[in-house]
């Protein structure tokens, strides 16, 4: 007895207390049940009747109390149609039956009972294995920080932290608070996150996610976010309450099963009365106790426990196998409207490209490029846009160019700082770029669009690339040549996207014409529409949702930071190359933590896989409830088939379901 619980269901420590407490009451009731069998077989004719009854009670009630004490508790809180009371009516029926019968044989009541309870165990251990996997997928909460006090360090629950603490991180242990390092030098493990197996270099200033596990060196942070608001604890709230957000498919089977069941019943209670009377009507024997075993048998069978069950438990392991693989889906309606995904837009930069920006040239300049470079970075002081960024990192590192325009040595930065006070007057303009007063001197930034507003003449580049004009208080005085790099995944991952069933890519980007169209020809991108507003953008994905086929649904793909309104007016926003990002998770449906975009088909991959465990259990279990439906009242099929149709087919169903989890085969 011992080794059968030590080892049921491949691994007894698995087993939760509950589960071990139902596994010994099987036992125990089977056990009791086939020696109570043989007893009546050997001395059924020297013990009286009531005795039989009473000692098959003993199994009975073991094994079935709880089912007998929940169907009590829903007649009593009105709530009587459940899997609960067809059990109890049918077991406690054929109980009747043997009594009446005096057959003293109570064996197929408890055989009904006992295997519904097999079942029962069965679903709860295959559902408590599938959170154990996604848990241990998602293992990433760490259970506490340490904090340098007096020359030690002293261990913390993360929630203790304050922002700007100083965090020690030692080789092995998960960076448990977003921050900046301040101190050492070590690579990530990123894979709990990504899914990605390569490790991150990290070096003093690098920002760096929680839920990271540090690998080699001693790392000092400093926090910039409360644990509440760090990418674990939001990561984790996510995958949480992903379940919340029900399918068409689970919603569908809930109100399925509201309906079914009492009708189940009704029926059962038809096919009990009904037949009987009617030979009664005819001068023939009734047959009462015939057509009630037949409505106890269709009662079992019409138990809808394998949809009820195995439906949310697929959307389940379909959420876990896409965790696994980086990809976090906040719940089963986004999972199966990604199956349907026919139409893909893409934001361009950091999407389709690494969002690195980098300055390439000065040209047509008026005046010294050291000089033009210098108030441009000035003027984009306080914009967080990667071209603003790539123009003061230009100017900070001491990037010089020839008078021709293109890159020569370094200069000298010691010294060379963005001076605030040297800057007023910003004026940031949407879509087009950005005034400033630098040293008294009128200066903009931007693209054509702002030097049109401006009335300012300017000479377009023969380059391609990002192209930023200066001009300085009114005249124009040349303009940055800026490079962005497409992702060296991106081409194949248009392939992918077609092979997963999407017949059209579109990319929307603010970005000059000729450079979107040059970066959508690379990489096998279908149609562009550049020198958008983010206004635009949505007008765009608006234009797009009406020209999509019926019942397809359109997916677009953004950085979750400046594509938020278009991620939330999409079907399913698709959040990328924003590891980390606040806007990325409150903003998409589904966000991958990486920003590979290979992982787009992935996603779509894995949803259409799911939905195919979806139909297959609600078709196989449908088909074979039917027909068994139909054997019972026929009374061709008895308890046994019965048992099948309701436990085996449940069975079948979540071992079909789990079969979402693993994706492997996928990649």
């Amino acid at each position: 007895m011992r080794m059968i619980l030590s080892y049921a269901f491949f691994k007894g420590d698995i087993m939760t207390k509950k589960q071990k407490k139902m596994l010994w009451r099987i036992i125990t009731a089977a056990v009791l049940m086939v020696a109570l069998h043989f007893a009546v077989k050997a001395f059924g004719e020297k013990v009286h009747e009531p005795l039989w009854f009473l000692l098959y009670l003993i199994p009975y009630l073991t094994v079935g109390y709880d089912i007998l004490l929940k169907a009590g508790k829903g007649i009593r809180n009105k709530q009587v149609f459940d899997e609960n009371f067809l059990m109890a009516v049918a077991t406690i029926g054929a109980i009747a039956i043997a009594l009446i019968n005096k057959s003293g044989d109570y064996t197929e009541a408890i055989a009904v009972m006992l295997f519904y309870q097999v079942g029962e165990l069965f679903q709860s251990y295959a559902v408590g294995k599938s959170r154990k996997n996604i848990s241990a997928l998602m293992d990433i909460r760490p259970d506490y920080a340490n904090v340098e006090r007096d020359g030690e360090l002293e261990q913390v629950d993360p929630d203790e932290v304050e922002i700007g603490t100083v965090i020690v991180v030692k080789p092995g242990e998960k960076i448990p608070i977003d921050g900046v390092v301040v101190e050492g030098v070590s690579t990530l493990d990123t894979s709990a996150l990504t899914g990605e197996s390569v490790p991150r270099e990290v070096r003093p200033e690098d920002e760096v996610i929680s839920g990271c596990i540090n690998l080699s060196g001693l790392l000092r942070l400093r926090t910039t976010k409360e644990f509440g608001e760090s990418t674990v604890s939001k990561i984790l709230d996510m995958v949480e309450n992903a379940t919340s957000l029900k399918s068409r498919s689970e919603a569908f089977i809930s109100r399925f099963a509201r309906v079914y069941t009492p009708a189940v019943c009704i029926s059962a209670l038809a096919l009990a009365v009904l037949p009987p009377l009617f030979l009664l009507l005819r001068g023939q024997a009734p047959g009462w106790g015939d057509w009630i075993y037949r409505a106890l048998t269709f009662l079992v069978i019409s138990c809808p426990c394998a949809l009820v069950i195995s439906i949310p438990l697929s959307f389940f392991a379909g959420i876990g196998g896409a965790s696994r693989e980086g990809v976090l889906v906040k719940g089963s309606n986004y999972l199966e409207a990604l199956s349907k995904v026919q139409t893909v837009a893409f934001d361009k930069t950091g999407t389709m490209t690494k969002g690195v920006f980098e300055v390439n040239g000065i040209h047509h300049s008026s005046m010294d490029n050291d000089g033009l470079l210098e108030l441009a970075a000035h003027a984009e002081l306080y914009s967080t846009h990667p071209i603003a960024l790539s123009i003061r990192r230009a100017w900070l590192d001491g990037a010089v160019f020839r008078d021709d325009g293109d890159p020569a040595e370094k200069a000298d930065t010691s010294g060379r700082t963005i001076d605030t006070d040297r800057v007023s007057d910003v004026k940031e303009i949407g879509g087009n770029g950005i005034t400033a007063l630098v040293d008294g001197r009128l200066v903009a930034c931007g693209n054509t669009k702002l030097m049109d507003s401006l009335g300012i003449a300017y000479i377009d580049c023969h380059e391609l690339g990002t192209i930023v004009h200066v001009a300085v208080d009114g005249a124009y005085a040349g303009h940055l040549l800026i490079s962005d790099i497409i992702k060296p995944t991106a081409k194949e991952a248009i392939k992918a996207l077609h092979a997963a069933g999407v017949t059209k890519t579109v990319m929307l980007t603010g970005d000059a014409k000729k450079v979107g169209e040059a970066v959508a020809e690379e990489i096998g991108i279908d149609k562009v529409k550049a020198e958008l507003l983010p206004g635009d953008k949505v007008a765009a994905v608006e234009e797009l949702l009406a020209k999509k086929p019926e019942r397809s649904v359109l997916a677009f793909v953004g950085d979750g930071i400046n594509d938020a309104p278009v991620l939330t007016r999409a079907d399913v926003g698709i959040a990328m190359g924003a590891l980390g990002s606040d806007a990325a998770i409150e903003a998409a449906d589904v966000v991958l933590m990486d920003d590979d975009p290979k992982k787009i088909s992935l996603a779509i991959r894995i949803a259409k896989k799911c939905m195919r465990i979806v139909y297959e259990n609600i078709w196989f279990a449908i088909g074979v409830k039917l027909i068994c439906l139909v054997l019972g009242a026929l009374g061709i099929a008895n308890m046994w088939l019965a048992i099948f149709a309701d436990v085996g087919v449940m069975v079948l169903a979540v071992l079909n379901a789990i079969r979402a989890l693993f994706t492997k085969n996928l990649r």
